[in-house]
């Protein structure tokens, strides 16, 4: 029948008003302004239409959110930093806007590389927050941030990140994904017992 796909569409719509008015009057005076009603409104148990009052008022990022990629660094006993990322490369060449460029540390002495990065830069303004940069660094070293809020008055001075700029504790990475850090914590230590034990084996 002609016209049945308007008809639908027109009937999503009316519910979704409808269900506006009902979920206010469900969730009277603590749907707006409270962290039951954000919590709410950034579930998926939400229902109806709604306004956030950005940015007095933000809806809770989702775990799996993406967004800037940042450098994962561990923190030592002593407060010193040591780099996951050994500048393999993998992530400048699976980028596809190519938007992250990478400077090897070399020993000074006998000019061989050290699998550590001396400068890593990412262009902000031409990433597109694909994650193919974190899907495939094999050493965990490359991550995505939650951080969405990037304005800045000069984009050439500011929106080509450093090193220093990109780079956050492991503790940091388990605060925005405890999931993911979780998983990954456990493969990780897998992995390390079943080393240990071929090692113990020979």
């Amino acid at each position: 029948m002609d016209g049945l796909g308007i008809i639908k569409g027109m009937g999503v719509t009316l519910k979704r008003f409808v269900d506006t008015y009902l979920e206010d009057i469900r969730w009277w005076g603590k749907r707006y302004y409270t962290r039951e009603g954000v919590e709410l409104r950034s579930s998926a148990k939400t229902r109806g239409i709604f306004t956030v009052q950005y940015p007095e008022e933000k809806l809770i990022t989702p775990e799996e959110f993406r967004y800037i990629p940042f450098l994962v660094y561990e923190e030592g006993p002593n407060g010193e930093k040591q780099d996951r990322c050994t500048s393999c490369g993998i992530c400048a060449k699976v980028c596809p806007p190519q938007c992250i460029w990478i400077v090897r540390t070399n020993d000074p002495n006998t000019g061989r590389p050290i699998p550590e990065p001396a400068e890593f830069y990412i262009d902000v303004d031409i990433c597109m927050n694909c994650g193919f940069c974190a899907e495939y660094c094999p050493f965990d070293a490359i991550k995505m941030d939650h951080d969405y809020e990037l304005s800045v008055y000069d984009r050439r001075a500011k929106n080509i990140y450093n090193k220093e700029r990109l780079s956050k504790p492991v503790s940091y990475y388990a605060s925005i994904r405890p999931t993911n850090y979780a998983r990954e914590e456990k493969a990780r230590a897998e992995e390390a017992a079943a080393k240990a034990a071929r090692k113990a084996a020979r």
